[in-house]
């Protein structure tokens, strides 16, 4: 599940005639730098909204399946809406907004995912390997991989995350931290630390960031 629906507007006139994921960073937009982490996921969906034809055209020539929503139903309604379109009972689900450099998110995912005790599996990244971002850290990471609140890693905004918990949300508009907040009741949701560099590009002075970060300076 990829979540294109958003307005972007931190992004501030980047987005007056283009959706945020179609923002270009080093000559690709930005939902091409999100695809080229799922390489090998066959099966992918992204919710539009926003300004939505020129991203369908788009993400349809990627072979990316589309739901369009009517009104913004934030990730976790975004994601339970479009739950029929999938069979599988753990999906991944990415943001947009990021670019990478270092190993495939969704195979550091998959290497680590153990269903018999994860509801979830974030890939978070330490503080120091992280660019352009500019709020605080979001989880610690404890010895046995359990995430729980904190400062130390920021969440890169890929995860794999069991279905289950999100379609027993029976509210239209949420956010998947209230899909998280009952998975560390539990304590069923785990992380696994990206080993590569992250950067956020949520806001305009992200792009340039991200560009140097690509070319390696």
């Amino acid at each position: 599940m990829i979540f294109c629906a958003g307005r972007g507007t931190r992004m501030k006139e980047l987005t007056i005639d283009r959706p945020k994921p179609l923002i270009e960073v080093a000559g690709r937009p930005l939902v091409d730098h999100a695809l080229e982490q799922l390489e090998g996921v066959h099966h992918r969906v992204a919710n539009l909204h926003y300004l939505p034809d020129k991203l369908e055209k788009h993400l349809g020539n990627a072979g990316v399946e589309t739901i369009h929503e009517e009104e913004l139903l934030e990730t976790g309604g975004g994601l339970k809406n479009a739950l029929p379109l999938f069979r599988e009972d753990a999906i991944f689900t990415m943001n947009t907004d990021a670019v990478w450099q270092g190993p495939r998110a969704s195979e550091v995912l998959a290497a680590h995912w153990q269903p018999d005790k994860m509801d979830a599996l974030l890939l978070v990244v330490p503080q120091s390997r992280t660019h352009g971002h500019l709020g605080q850290g979001d989880f610690d990471l404890s010895q046995d991989s359990q995430l729980r609140r904190g400062t130390q890693t920021v969440y890169t905004g890929v995860q794999i995350l069991k279905t289950e918990p999100v379609s027993a949300i029976e509210d239209r508009h949420f956010s998947l931290n209230r899909v998280w907040e009952g998975l560390f009741e539990a304590g069923r949701i785990y992380g696994v630390e990206y080993e590569g560099h992250w950067c956020d590009v949520g806001h305009p002075d992200g792009i340039a960031i991200a560009e140097k970060l690509l070319k390696g300076v």
